[in-house]
């Protein structure tokens, strides 16, 4: 006889099956770091399909980059991963959507020629190369202008003379780039738009007396293009960006199955996919995204009292004011040493699983000394532009007097994971006072459970949730935001359509900070601060 779980699991089964073959599902692609992850979800937002493909960027000719090819092929994998999937669990297709949405890493460089031709390798986010750009633009505005938004990437091509400039005739990012492919509209969503630009709260749109600012700044270089031209179009969650051409569909989907027609939301970044994803776009919540980089988002009350090079003003995909702050490294170091004890692990004949062997260490360095027993780590593997390092050198130092063993030595490799973004959000909570009820995490830092988030809510003295969904990350948030732009009521503004639709009753899991995890990081962080030297002397020594 069939137990009721087993009834209700075939039913799930049989409705998601439904929804797929009626083409009622709905697709968000987001283009990470890492990983191009692709998630399908029904109505509800819950997910019931995914796929994925690993990827990594390339150094070369001194610009961090991925190759258009690697673009395509990760894309298409994904989706073709996607659609195994969803044939293996359900024993249907995939030929039709309700609508789809693509996100990627915010930020970067990728500028085209009339021809839709791109004219220098797309420059990323992770690159540390216009610091001139960025600090005569932030004068030139009187807003700061982060050396890994568009705008500074195309300002410092024009110091740098580069020859490519007088050719461009279309800027935008990644997810705009994959978006326009597609659908033929060059657009973005204002939360991807505010990592290009600065944007104007009360238009939803670029900052008009910047651009002409600018324009009259570039005039004597006599460009045979404006500013405002060269931009994609901003629009803001729920309106509608354009649908899958045929040429669109047979590039995302090799085998040709997946129909054209379908409506696409606003590509965004993954800062507004993580808003989204965590249910952080009303004011006074805020949302931290911990992997390859860190980023902590506060959706503001106010405008903050002055300009601080630490930290971005962005916008929720709704458009509001979010205060943001951005480190280029987080757990790539971290990771590096659990691979080390995994390859000693397998030198001595004992294989073990690596999220066994994460959750054992993640574990430990909850029994170390609060401030990590004396012991200093730096995790920069490239720059890390909150404390003045346009290259990095990844260090572990100790004195003899300090306590060396196993739980420190973790414990200092996760707080220093977030020792940057203390710096930044140390400004926001405790010069700005800026209020939060609290901050949603997600990423990898999160997927040992409690662990991540008690070492977070220590380094920021404010509660850290983590929901069961938080694990779906940008690729279902996106996915969330091309359900919005189909199924929102009138005047239902997003946070209220998160509320009602997705997240009724989900509060998730929450830690409170620990007053010893409190004064240990702010211990450490002091350390961290003057050992800085250590880290520009490793960078000016070792090449």
């Amino acid at each position: 006889m069939e137990n009721v779980e087993d009834k209700k699991n075939m039913d799930s089964k049989e409705n998601r099956t439904k929804v797929i073959a009626e083409g009622r599902a709905i697709l968000g692609i987001e283009l990470g770091s890492t990983r191009i992850k692709a998630v399908l979800i029904d109505e509800v937002g819950t997910p019931i399909a995914s796929g994925s493909h690993d990827w990594e960027n390339r150094y070369e000719n001194g610009i961090w980059t991925y190759s258009l090819e690697d673009i395509w092929s990760g894309l298409q994998a994904s989706y073709q991963d996607l659609a195994h999937n969803v044939k293996e669990t359900y024993g249907v297709s995939l030929r039709k959507l309700a609508a789809i949405g693509f996100s990627a890493m915010m930020h970067g460089y990728m500028a085209f020629d009339e021809n839709g031709e791109l004219l220098v390798p797309f420059r990323t986010w992770r690159n540390t190369i216009t610091e001139q750009a960025s600090d005569k633009l932030t004068e030139l505005f009187s807003y700061h202008i982060p050396q890994r938004w568009s705008i500074a990437h195309l300002y410092q091509a024009i110091l740098n003379k580069e020859e490519h400039v007088s050719q461009v005739r279309f800027i935008t990012t990644l997810a705009g780039y994959i978006h326009w492919k597609l659908t033929g509209q060059k657009v973005v969503g204002v939360g991807e738009a505010s990592g290009m630009f600065p944007i104007d709260t009360a238009t939803h749109d670029f900052y008009e007396s910047m651009i002409q600012a600018f324009d009259e700044n570039v005039a004597d270089r006599q460009y045979p293009w404006k500013l405002r031209e060269v931009l994609p179009k901003v629009l803001v969650a729920g309106e509608e960006a354009g649908v899958l051409t045929a040429e669109g569909a047979a590039l995302l989907d090799v085998s040709g199955e997946l129909e054209a027609g379908i409506p696409l939301c606003p590509p965004e970044g993954d800062a507004g996919t993580g808003m989204a994803a965590t249910n952080s776009v009303a004011v006074r919540t805020g949302n931290v995204s911990a992997g390859t980089s860190v980023f902590a988002m506060v959706v503001l009350e106010k405008e903050l009292s002055r300009v601080y090079p630490e930290i971005d003003l962005v916008t929720t995909p709704s458009g509001d004011l979010v205060g943001m702050v951005h480190c280029n490294n987080c757990t790539s170091d971290l990771n590096s040493w659990v691979s080390l004890f995994e390859e000693f692990s397998q030198a001595i004949g004992v294989t073990m699983d690596k999220n066994t062997l994460f959750e054992t260490l993640y574990r430990k360095a909850l029994e170390g000394d609060a401030e990590c027993g004396g012991l200093l780590a730096y995790n920069y593997f490239s720059g890390e532009h909150i404390t003045g390092f346009e290259e990095g050198r990844p260090l572990f130092v100790r004195t003899p007097e300090s306590c060396f063993n196993l739980a420190n030595f973790m414990r200092v490799h996760l707080f220093t994971s977030l020792g940057a973004l203390k710096v930044g959000m140390d400004i926001l909570l405790k010069e700005e006072k800026v209020k939060m009820d609290k901050i949603l995490g997600h990423g990898g830092l999160f997927k040992t459970r409690g662990v991540g988030q008690k070492i977070m809510a220590g380094a920021l003295n404010v509660p850290v949730a983590v929901m069961e969904t938080a694990g779906e990350g940008g690729a279902w948030g996106i996915a969330l935001l091309a359900s919005y732009m189909i199924e929102k009521q009138d005047g239902e503004s997003l946070a209220q359509y998160l509320d009602r639709n997705i997240f009724s009753g989900e509060t998730g899991t929450k830690v409170l900070p620990d007053e010893k995890d409190v004064a240990g990081f702010d211990a450490f962080i002091e350390r961290y601060k003057k050992g800085l030297a250590i880290e520009r002397a490793a960078v000016e020594s070792l090449q």
